[in-house]
């Protein structure tokens, strides 16, 4: 399996490194494209540089690149996340803005029927961001607030980022056992 991860300005980087950490857990190829928001709230945040970010994924993929091969439909991949997902990013792909790679590699993976996940943080939301994350979803983007459950008890902000990493997983089809499932 190979996943595309975006990371842009949004807060909550914290998901977006639980994510890599899973998927290169379960053995998934990850291609990272990070924004330069999303390095610096990842590094505000998470205290992590860009250098050491890179460590977790496969690829890293610079944003002003858009010759890299997560542009072109016809580089193969199963699934595209961003996560964080700004506001910015939301309306920019909303609206097929492609300008940098983060946006076009979304847009391909769209135009390509693939699986895209965005993983606003935003709150609260006018009425603006919610036509825009309509509007992706009425096409078939999955709009997966980071909103954790509270029924699984959790104690930490581990335990919080790991439910939400586990419906990421979840949606673009990654088996895995992070998460007591609710009846289980």
């Amino acid at each position: 399996m190979r996943v595309v991860v975006g990371i842009s300005g949004g807060s909550g980087s914290i998901y977006a490194l639980g994510l890599l950490r899973a998927l290169k857990d379960l053995g998934v190829e990850t291609h990272l494209v990070v924004s330069t928001l999303g390095n610096y709230v990842t590094e505000h945040e998470c205290d992590v540089s860009l250098n050491e970010l890179k460590t977790f994924a496969d690829y890293y993929h610079e944003n002003a690149d858009l010759a890299a091969p997560i542009a072109s439909g016809s580089f193969l991949t199963d699934a595209m996340v961003i996560v964080p997902c700004s506001m910015k990013t939301v309306a920019a792909v909303a609206n097929g803005l492609s300008d940098n790679l983060l946006t076009r590699a979304a847009d391909v993976t769209i135009k390509e029927n693939r699986k895209l996940i965005m993983v606003p943080r935003e709150t609260p939301m006018s009425a603006i961001h919610l036509e825009n994350m309509l509007k992706l979803s009425k096409i078939g983007v999955t709009i997966l607030p980071a909103s954790p459950p509270f029924y699984n008890m959790p104690e930490s902000i581990s335990d919080i980022v790991v439910s939400i990493v586990a419906r990421i997983l979840d949606q673009i089809g990654v088996k895995h056992d992070l998460i007591k499932r609710w009846g289980e």
